[in-house]
């Protein structure tokens, strides 16, 4: 794994954790693989929400695994979901290979675009009932958002600035970390994450109709999108 992270379980191995994931989804890659698996094994109980990043990133994987039906243990098994960390060639079984081997490599491999077994219908059949029951209702999609909020000059009151944009507050928006960065001529620009429900918060809409108007607008020059991800 071309990254790694230790002492997890203390509070400088989750703020570093934390600061990485500022402007990532997952510890390696575009999609949940298995190093995602194997760092969370190693937070030996869910983070304080004082970890932003780190609490959205757990909590996305935790769910993966509960889908999955796998432990975080199983790092040595594919989960449905998970891309492999490092793709391994498949080799080709002899000709020779008796039947028992074949049926063995047919519990090994899932076709995942096959048609369903019995079995695995029975389990979605269940997973579904167990959701009904818990009365639990599916959420909507999710983005990881980065913005570069960006100041009127270098007497700008960048704490005011932040204040101002944090009191921004509506269903479906959650403010978190942030910090500040030169641009040039004593100037600093605000970098702020924030975690969207899609269904309930436009970025656009959002820059347009609150963090570029008045009152904002008196400390905030512009605000563009540095990254975007959904969850």
């Amino acid at each position: 794994m071309a990254v790694s992270f230790s002492n997890l379980g203390s509070d400088a191995g989750l703020k570093k954790l934390d600061e990485y994931l500022l402007t990532r989804s997952y510890i390696t890659g575009y999609q949940a693989s298995k190093d995602d698996i194997t760092i969370h094994a190693a937070i030996s109980k869910a983070p304080s929400s004082e970890y932003v990043n780190v609490c959205r990133w757990y909590k996305h994987i935790d769910a993966l695994l509960r889908i999955s039906g796998v432990s975080d243990e199983g790092t040595g098994v594919t989960v449905e979901g998970f891309a492999s960390a490092i793709e391994e060639p498949v080799a080709t079984p002899p000709a020779t290979d008796s039947k028992a081997a074949v049926d063995d490599d047919d519990d090994d491999d899932v076709d995942l675009f096959g048609e369903e077994t019995e079995e695995e219908k029975k389990a979605a059949e269940e997973r579904a009932a167990a959701v009904k029951a818990s009365g639990k209702k599916k959420e909507s999609g999710k983005s990881s958002v980065l913005l570069d909020v960006k100041p009127w000059d270098d007497e700008t009151d960048m704490k005011k600035l932040e204040e101002a944009v944090r009191s921004v507050q509506m269903e479906g928006l959650t403010w978190g970390a942030s910090k500040l960065v030169p641009v040039g001529f004593g100037i600093k620009k605000l970098q702020i994450m924030m975690t969207i429900v899609d269904d309930l918060v436009s970025v656009d809409e959002l820059i347009e109709d609150q963090l570029t108007v008045e009152p904002a607008n008196e400390y905030i020059q512009s605000c563009d999108i540095a990254a975007f991800n959904k969850i």
